[in-house]
């Protein structure tokens, strides 16, 4: 979270989002756009953590299922 927060642009290239991450490079090259670029690389850490959670859920429930 820590590296999304300092440089935005590392947290999307690490997971392989390379467009995203030359955008992102663009947005915080200006000093303005340094804040919406954290808050954009923090948010969408967030939410591949929670999707990752909720497919780890989602096959623990099928797998009791069965």
């Amino acid at each position: 979270m820590l590296l999304a927060i300092l440089l935005p642009f590392v947290s999307f290239f690490i997971r392989g989002k390379i467009i995203t991450a030359v955008i992102c490079l663009i947005l915080q090259i200006t000093v303005l756009g340094w804040l919406p670029a954290a808050i954009w690389a923090a948010l969408s850490l967030n939410n591949a953590r929670a999707e990752k959670r909720n497919k780890e859920l989602i096959r623990a429930i099928r797998e009791n299922r069965q």
